[in-house]
């Protein structure tokens, strides 16, 4: 039984009404997929870099030499504006486990 909609999944009808809002629900989901691949392939088409920027050389080494002098992730971020995942997420890919 759903409550906000008043639909009875324990008849044939009731159960018919869910299982099409369902699919109409898949539907849905799988235009807003296609859209968003399609306006990526479009923006590549048009010399376009969707995603995250890459981090320069130089910005990561200055992220090296602060973390060795003892200075906290979030303080680094903050001074090379960049973003405190972004710092972690390099910084794993640098320092081997």
């Amino acid at each position: 039984m759903s409550l906000e909609e008043k639909i009875d999944t324990s008849s044939a009808a009731g159960e018919l009404v869910f299982h099409v809002f369902g699919a109409i629900a898949h539907f849905e989901r799988r235009l807003i997929s296609e859209g968003t691949k399609d306006g990526i392939h479009g923006a590549r088409l048009r010399g376009k870099k969707p995603g995250r920027p890459v981090l320069n050389q130089e910005t990561l080494d200055a992220a090296m030499k602060l973390v060795s002098s003892g200075l906290s992730p979030t303080n680094i971020a903050k001074q090379l504006q960049i973003g405190r995942s972004t710092l972690y997420r390099e910084l794993k890919m640098k320092i081997p486990d």
